[in-house]
């Protein structure tokens, strides 16, 4: 018999509050999501109380992960004020930097761990959606894998996750250990996206603190192997997933995905202003869409105007890494899982995008150089 949310809530009866009371009785349950084996849910209790309750959601979680059927389980405890407000990640302080050193009002604070086996992390994103940022990262991370670079994809977009679709991904992640996913393999590169663990229309109400616990896991409890790139299609805007990302991952850099026009480019600015509040290098923007060439006549037509892009990343002093056209090869391809980079490798479109790629991983070799030091003689 298959899995049913009553399992579940049977199963967390038995789980009781540090006050005594059964976990389902506490009113701190989010919606419990059951998909295929895979079990999703958040306790909610006050930000002052979370060290009394991460003992719970442990036991809740081990309760869970021993039912029959379940191959595994997100469990999150998210913390609130008292007012109600989830606590949002603070930016680190801006301050200026002395030569060789931290920046000035104290010592430098710890940098995030990294990912066992990878490389480099980088994140693709735009301030708003529908510039087509999902499609270049996907491409992107083809390119990179074609200049012989091991690359992996994780989908970080929780509320609407492109992957599955893009890279025409039907099957679910298995386990490892219980308590380890291994991902999906596409193209010769690893990929993991919730869109693997839940049905295409099942909507994803959750908190922003439960969004920031799923990242969490899906960089830290996936085997993602040895890589020398990890690409993340990041959510649009500039928010929890954003601030997670940069917090809990050292990024190597971040690329901005825009279209030429003033509406789009207004939202680029702050997704570059952001990276570099939290000192993320913006490795630079590609302007999509920045032309129609009418496959009849060939006429060209600059439907969102033309090179608003390149001359906002030299107003804003960062690369510029290259234009890629509206058109309808992409489109399609892209629809039906089988991007250009991948599938017509000598087409005009995958030149566009490899060429960007080329960009992105000399961005990153300038990124990792050491800075020069600075010594100063008595």
């Amino acid at each position: 018999m298959a899995l049913s949310k009553d399992d579940v809530l049977a199963a967390l009866g038995k789980i009781s509050s540090p006050d005594g009371v059964p976990l389902p009785a506490t009113g701190k349950l989010s919606e419990i999501i059951v998909a295929d084996g895979k079990v999703f849910f958040s306790i909610t209790v006050d930000s002052a109380a979370v060290q009394q309750w991460e003992s719970v959601r442990e036991r809740a979680q081990q309760a869970i992960r021993a039912l029959p059927g379940v191959q595994s389980v997100m469990a999150a405890l998210t913390a609130e004020r008292a007012g109600g407000a989830a606590p949002r990640p603070q930016a680190p302080p801006v301050g200026r930097a002395r030569p060789g050193g931290p920046p000035s009002g104290g010592p430098a604070a710890p940098g995030p761990a990294g990912i066992p086996g990878v490389q480099a992390i980088i994140a693709v994103a735009s301030g708003k959606g529908g510039v087509g940022k999902s499609t270049t990262a996907v491409n992107l991370a083809l390119g990179l894998r074609d200049l012989g670079l091991k690359v992996g994809i994780l989908d970080a977009d929780i509320y609407g996750p492109s992957m599955p679709k893009l890279l025409a991904i039907r099957e679910r992640p298995q386990t490892i250990g219980g308590n380890r996913l291994r991902p999906i393999e596409r193209f010769g590169m690893p990929v993991m996206s919730i869109g693997f663990l839940i049905e295409e229309e099942t909507p994803m109400i959750w908190r922003g603190p439960m969004v920031m616990s799923a990242l969490t896991q899906m960089l830290r409890e996936v085997e993602w192997g040895t890589l020398d790139v990890m690409v993340v299609d990041m959510p649009p805007g500039t928010g929890d997933a954003q601030l997670t990302m940069a917090q809990q991952v050292p990024l190597k850099g971040a690329v901005i995905v825009s279209t030429p026009q003033d509406l789009a480019l207004i939202d680029a600015r702050r997704g570059i202003a952001m990276f570099r509040r939290v000192n993320v290098p913006v490795l630079g923007i590609v302007e999509n869409m920045s032309m129609f060439i009418c496959p009849q006549c060939g006429a060209r037509s600059d439907i969102f105007g033309h090179g608003g892009a390149r001359r906002e990343a030299e107003r804003l002093g960062v690369p510029f890494l290259g234009e890629v056209p509206l058109d309808i090869v992409i489109r399609e391809k892209s629809d039906s899982g089988t991007p250009v980079v991948a599938t017509v490798p000598d087409g005009v479109h995958a030149k566009f995008y490899r060429e960007i790629a080329m960009r992105v991983r000399d961005g990153l070799a300038a990124t990792s150089r050491a800075a020069p030091k600075i010594v100063v003689e008595a």
